[in-house]
């Protein structure tokens, strides 16, 4: 399979799942989500699509450039994609927790490992592609930035 092709398919798979998360963000974002105290930080509702939409082809992109390294190193490609594609999963089982279900505490603590997984799968994109593994930088600071908001959120609701 051609390299770019390879880029395009994991590009694509990214932004099919976060559309459909947004398809479950959207039953919550006009009628639960402002009924809830956020925190002074908590950005403007626009923000989150164009900077998902970003994160999502960083991810697609990083995904495939690891995947091109499948004739070189293929159990540790093998190891990388099956990290990637755990985190996203759990990226998206997120969004069903927060906005699906509206379950602040177990969004809460799915966020953690979800960064978790993301700070592995970076670690193990590394050393097969330096490229892929910056690519991961902004997602990694995002998520880092919507696990205090979440916890905040989640805090600032049930204390």
């Amino acid at each position: 399979m051609k390299k770019y092709l390879r880029i395009s398919y994991c590009i694509i798979i990214c932004l099919t799942v976060g559309f459909f998360s947004g398809k479950i963000t959207q039953s919550s974002i006009t009628t639960w989500y402002p009924t809830l105290i956020k925190p002074v930080f908590n950005p403007p509702n626009w923000v989150f699509a164009p900077v998902w939409t970003m994160l999502y082809t960083f991810m697609g992109i990083a995904a495939g450039l690891i995947w091109n390294e499948i004739e070189n190193q293929q159990k540790e490609v093998k190891v990388a994609l099956q990290y990637f594609i755990l985190q996203l999963g759990l990226n998206a089982l997120w969004s069903y927790l927060f906005f699906g279900l509206q379950n602040l505490l177990l969004a809460s603590i799915e966020i953690i490992l979800l960064l978790l997984v993301m700070l592995e799968c970076y670690k193990l994109f590394k050393p097969l592609n330096t490229t892929a593994a910056k690519l991961f930088i902004p997602y990694i600071a995002w998520v880092s930035f919507a696990t205090l908001l979440t916890f905040s959120i989640y805090y600032l609701n049930n204390f």
